[in-house]
């Protein structure tokens, strides 16, 4: 074969469809005309690519190479291989080897014509059939870890590989391969096919030659994928096995894809005017339609290509990679950064040329410009957009000829002239020094960041009080309706409050409102200088419902813009395919416990079913699971059902890649379960047995009732009312028919409750639907304390009930009427109020015995059907001097909703005053709209010196007064029938009911042909007068003949039942089992089913009657280990069936309490509060000593003798574990 290079010494190997690789030296050294070579080889074939090379030697071995190309002497065949690339090191990418496919001779021959005005253009086509990997080579931080020798790779596919690839050349640091530092080289190979492994070495040579390489990255954009390759060993002869070659394989669990990116032949031709040429670094961003856009591009490599570009007069090509825009490039923004001596520049126009989809030609797009890109020339600005004017399209015919089609671009995007208005706020140091930058968005894609650098209204921008204007043309944006705009904190004062940003589209006269109405501060509020500002009227999604703010790329969908979206993460907890997973992970103490490798979690259930792969990512500021840390995750994955077992990893793939996991929590609240796991084993390859993931089997958890939780949508709206957003943290207590939730925070989540926003996010909340009312709360803390908060809503995920709350008021302790920072709403549900309006008057007798009254402040909380009413402070009584011996004061509370039957009341002081103590007789409460007394009788003493004291007591309702139960009662029993085939039966059913107090006779549930019942997804009803059997706690269910012959019992008949309700008559008790099972039909009265009660809804009156008030012992043991005691003031919160005790303080008279190994024992009196559920625990902090270790809490009824036990085993400091200094403990039994 013949061979013509068309440009010095090196070496060629080519490869075709039937053989393997040969070599050749080329002995020949020629400048710049063509070199002629005749091999002799094997037949290869059709020839696909060839390889060429030099080997740097001699004084100049930078070589530019045109084209080679190869004759088949046999076949009289011409191959094309283009390359007009560097082969140098100081030159292009740094590689002195290239790989070349064949082009079709028409585009050779079309470029062999040129007219030398534009440059050559057949890279692209070699661009595309080839891949570029970007090499980033990690040296390890450790001492001596760098080397001076020659560093080689060898990149092997499942094809091919790319043969020794000397990284001499790197990107990102002058000398290489240093101590702790990333290299960064590019790698060109020609269809290797799959990355599987690599080979890296080095030559040994250099006079510090070891070399320790923690790892390699490989990221291949042409394909999508993103490689890493870990090593975290020595290529060293006196170090480890001595080798300095390696063999390294990819991680999978770092494999990173994304869609890959395709090449673009970017010409751009500067204006041959004086002073036109730049040296600032030039960027480009391409626009497709939709607003889809590529990453901004910086086209020169380096500062010495800064310096040879863009010249006067130059055409300077560039290829990149860059992602898909589609079919059609609707705009381009081009411009530079500024700096060096000549910035200024003005361009002529840009090309872009791209492949047809099938290869055989390209389309190339003209982008006029002729503007200068200059601050001190034209408008001053240094970013342009550019609509194309004709395109170029050059096919390939079957004959081998091109046809070439030019044609102008119909119905370009126009430029639009935008009129910024920039409103700073009045209020005092509103104003800013700093540099301010702001960048647009619109359903067609966004201008780019801009500097907002000459103010056409004030000299002096950016004051107090002042409106400042600009003016910026862009191409048409479409419909804004996002805006982003930051300062750059420099200058004396840059802290800036921005009231708000007017944008006028001088083209169509259509005007855009962006409020902010916050600081853009690094000391104020919440500490940020960077605010995205959606317009006034903007109704679509404004951040994503799992917490995560919205991304500000134009890549995002713009369609329906007008129309409210629905979160995908809604979506799916509506149809019940994810869940919400807690997860706290604990790292052990030892030495070299910590890991920064990525934590992930997969969650197992019956069947093979699972979640995927779900990354525990930590929060930003964080890089590692350092020794002794405690990390919280909130994960969303698939509904597995009951969890069997939980896999759990890390990605590291190194030998020091270890992790001593000590511990992992996982809570699920859909279902009200916690798991705890206990583990203390190692995920690492060089200790325990070398596993980096580890699969936990739930049997081996501790399984702690949580309490299920109800995923609800959360609405907040804020008012459109000057000043109506907060930075002040709010609170949330929900009220329901079945209970109450505890007071929740809502996440602030950086751009929540602001002036007109509705706000959407998920929350989970106690099952005590239906809801009744809420309460919220503000701690009027912050920058911006004030909030006009108009309505929230709630809509339950699970039936789709939705209750809405309005206010339509401020929350304020200057703006609102009465200052207060709490409001209470009633639920709306379905057009009615859940609740009705009400004034409560309350008369509190002191009693006549001697010191009875007091001079402290007085509180009390009222209990009822729905809930409670909140602190209620008795301030203004009908007497002047309140609380006296044998006094009635009379309080009156307007505007509350009425909390229908009220079963207790908590009443407390603060015990100031000269004479503190108090003996309360009784408090009368009048609602004046049930018109109704409730009698809540005390005779105690409420002091620390009288009686227990305790300045706190929980008084029932003498109106409430105990009941006996009946002997005799009714039972109403629903039973539901499966909605399957075969579900339903024709026979009879009875039941037996299992209580506390006894067995029930059976209860026989006929069928018969006049009325039909257990029919497949029916509901029947049945009532039964009984023994009262007490608390059910099982049931006995089995299927009989409605004959009752033996005869009749076939073996293959099944009555499938899904669930029975029991209701008590007397107290209304209602008791739920699920049963989901198939219950055959039996003669024998002794072959039946036994369900046990899932669930139980206690009546009002049911809990009424059981508050009695009782002592409760509380041990607390304080845990053995150096440091565990604390000098902090304690405090305990003991949450029970039937409330909870309040927030106590555990004190003693002259006694050290919770110090080291000792146990604390007090006595707390309150009303029964039923089967406890939850304690919390807590300190505030004070003290010389205030961390401390609780090592469990126990809590024993005097009145039942019933003891339960809290675990706990953990530190409450802020400088140990989790940093909490409260903790939830739940029951062990």
């Amino acid at each position: 074969m013949s061979i013509r290079l068309w440009h010095t010494a090196g070496w060629l190997r080519t490869k075709g469809i039937r053989s393997s690789w040969w070599s050749w030296c080329l002995t020949e050294n020629l400048t710049w005309r063509v070199d002629v070579f005749t091999i002799k080889a094997i037949d290869l074939g059709e020839l696909k690519k060839l390889r060429i090379r030099h080997d740097n030697s001699g004084a100049s071995p930078s070589w530019f190479l045109e084209r080679v190309e190869i004759i088949d002497l046999k076949e009289s065949t011409t191959y094309y291989f283009p390359c007009q690339r560097w082969l140098a090191v100081e030159e292009d990418d740094g590689q002195i080897a290239r790989e070349l496919v064949p082009v079709d001779e028409a585009f050779v021959k079309k470029d062999s014509e040129n007219d030398g005005q534009s440059p050559a253009t057949l890279g692209l086509e070699q661009k595309a059939k080839s891949t570029t990997y970007t090499v980033k080579v990690k040296t390890g931080d450790k001492k001596n870890a760098g080397t001076d020798a020659n560093v080689f790779i060898i990149l092997y596919g499942s094809k091919d590989d790319t043969g020794i690839v000397s990284l001499k050349a790197s990107k990102s640091n002058k000398n290489k391969f240093e101590r702790g530092k990333v290299d960064e080289f590019t790698v060109e190979s020609v269809d290797i096919g799959d990355l599987k492994k690599i080979k890296i070495g080095h030559d040994n040579k250099g006079n510090s030659t070891g070399w320790f390489l923690e790892w390699v990255e490989i990221d291949a954009p042409s394909v999508g994928q993103c490689l890493k390759f870990p090593c975290g060993r020595w290529l060293d002869k006196s170090e480890d096995d001595g080798a300095v070659e390696r063999i390294i394989f990819p991680a999978e669990l770092q494999t990173i894809e994304y869609i890959p990116f395709v090449p673009y032949e970017i010409t751009v031709y500067t204006s041959d005017i004086f002073g036109a040429g730049t040296d600032a670094d030039v960027f480009i961003v391409l626009y497709g339609s939709d607003g889809i856009c590529t990453q901004q591009k910086s086209l020169c490599l380096n500062k010495r290509e800064q310096r040879m570009y863009f010249e006067r007069n130059s055409v300077n090509q560039f290829i990149v990679e860059l992602e898909d825009v589609g079919d059609i490039i609707e705009k381009i923004r081009i411009g530079h950064k500024g700096g060096g001596l000549n910035s200024g520049w003005h361009l002529d126009r840009v090309t872009i040329r791209r492949l047809l989809p099938n290869g055989k030609g390209s389309e190339t797009v003209t982008f006029p410009c002729e503007r200068w890109l200059a601050k001190s020339e034209d408008d001053g600005e240094t970013v342009r957009e550019l609509v194309p004017s004709d395109i170029f399209t050059e096919k390939l015919m079957k004959d081998g000829t091109l046809k070439q089609i030019e044609e102008e671009v119909e119905d370009p995007l126009e430029v639009h002239t935008y009129k910024i208005s920039v409103f700073t706020g009045d209020i005092y140091g509103a104003g800013t020094d700093a540099n301010v930058f702001l960048n647009i968005y619109g359903d067609l894609g966004d201008m780019g960041e801009r500097k907002l650098s000459k103010s056409e209204t004030n000299f002096n921008k950016f004051e107090r009080g002042q409106e400042d204007t600009f003016t910026i043309q862009a191409v048409d944006l479409g419909i804004l309706y996002k805006i982003k705009i930051r300062h750059d904190n420099s200058m004396f004062s840059p802290d800036w409050f921005l009231e708000k940003v007017e944008i006028l589209d001088e083209t169509t006269e259509e005007s855009f409102i962006f409020l902010c109405e916050r600081w853009l501060s690094k000391k104020k509020e919440d500490k940020k200088i960077e605010r995205t500002l959606y317009e006034q009227s903007y109704d679509g999604e404004r951040n994503s419902l799992d917490g995560s703010s919205l991304s500000v790329s134009s890549q995002e969908s713009n369609a329906n813009l007008k129309e409210p979206k629905k979160s995908s993460l809604v979506k799916a907890a509506e149809e019940g395919s994810l869940i919400p997973y807690h997860i706290t992970i604990t790292t052990g103490t030892e030495y070299d416990s910590s890991t920064d490798s990525r934590v992930f979690i997969i969650i197992m259930g019956p069947q093979k079913v699972q979640t995927e792969r779900l990354w525990l990512d930590l929060p930003e500021g964080k890089d590692e699971f350092a020794d002794g840390s405690v990390e919280k995750f909130s994960v969303w994955g698939l509904d597995v059902g009951e969890i069997k077992k939980v896999e759990v990893g890390h990605d590291g793939a190194t030998p020091e890649s270890c992790w001593l996991m000590e511990e992992l929590t996982i809570v699920v609240p859909t279902k009200g379960v916690m798991y705890n796991f206990v583990c203390k084993c190692w995920l690492a390859r060089d200790k325990g047995d070398g596993l980096t993931s580890r699969i936990l089997n739930i049997l081996d958890a501790e399984c702690v009732n949580v309490g299920i939780k109800i995923l609800y949508e959360v609405m907040v709206v804020t008012g459109d009312i000057e000043s109506g957003g907060t930075d002040a943290n709010i609170f949330m207590t929900v009220f329901g028919s079945n209970g109450n939730t505890e007071e929740m925070l809502l996440e602030k989540n950086g751009d929540r409750f602001e002036r007109g926003q509705e706000d959407s996010f998920i929350m989970e909340i106690a099952d005590i639907a239906p809801l009744r009312k809420m309460r919220i709360r503000t701690d009027g803390k912050g920058t911006r304390p004030h909030w006009f908060m108009e309505r929230i809503t709630l809509k339950n995920l699970t039936n789709q009930e939705v209750a809405t709350f309005t206010y339509g008021d401020w929350l304020s302790k200057l703006k609102n009427a009465t200052g207060s920072l709490v409001c209470e709403m009633p639920a709306v549900i379905n057009d009615e109020q859940m609740m009705e309006d009400t004034t409560y008057t309350l008369q509190v007798k002191t009693s006549d015995i001697g010191g009875a009254g007091t001079d402290a402040n007085v509180s009390l909380i009222l209990f009822g059907e729905y809930g409670d009413s909140g602190t209620l402070p008795l301030k203004e009584s009908n007497k002047s001097n309140k609380f006296e011996r044998n006094q009635m004061d009379e309080f009156s509370f307007s505007e509350m909703l009425s909390l229908g039957d009220l079963c207790k009341v908590r009443i407390w002081h603060d015990n100031k005053g000269i004479a503190p103590g108090w003996h309360l007789e009784y408090i009368d409460v009048i609602d004046s709209a049930m018109d109704k007394t409730f009698r809540f009788q005390c005779d105690r003493w409420l002091a620390k010196g009288e009686d227990d004291g305790q300045l706190i007591r929980e008084l029932a309702c003498a109106n409430n007064d105990i009941l006996e139960l009946k002997e005799r009662t009714a039972y109403e029993i629903v039973t539901v029938t499966s909605d399957r085939d075969d579900a339903d039966t024709k026979e009879n059913i009875w039941i037996i009911l299992e209580g506390k107090m006894g067995r029930s006779k059976e209860f026989l549930m006929e069928n018969s042909t006049k009325k039909r019942r257990f029919e497949r997804g029916a509901t029947d009803t049945f009532q039964f007068s009984s023994k009262n059997v007490g608390d059910i706690a099982a049931i006995c269910v089995g299927h009989c003949p409605k004959d009752g012959k033996k005869s009749s019992a076939k073996a293959d008949v099944f009555w499938h039942v899904q669930e029975i309700i029991v209701t008590e008559m007397e107290l209304c008790n209602k008791y739920f089992f699920r049963c989901n099972a198939k219950i055959p039909l039996r003669y024998k009265r002794r072959d039946y089913k036994v369900f046990e009660c899932a669930k139980v809804t206690e009546s009002f009156a049911s809990k009424a009657r059981s508050l009695v008030p009782v002592k409760y012992e509380t041990i607390v043991v304080t845990g053995f280990e150096k440091g565990a005691g604390t000098d902090a003031n304690v405090f305990i919160t003991i949450y029970g069936l039937n409330g909870d005790s309040g927030r106590r303080a555990l004190k003693q008279k002259f006694r050290n309490l919770f110090e080291r190994g000792k146990t604390n024992r007090f006595y707390l009196e309150t009303l029964d509060m039923g089967e406890l559920k939850k304690v919390r625990i807590e300190h505030d902090n004070s003290g010389l000593a205030a961390g401390w270790l609780v090592e469990r809490v126990e809590i024993t009824n005097s009145a039942t003798g019933v003891t339960t036990v809290f675990p706990c085993g953990k530190w409450l400091d802020e400088n140990r574990g989790d940093g909490l200094i409260c903790r939830d403990l739940f029951p062990r039994y």
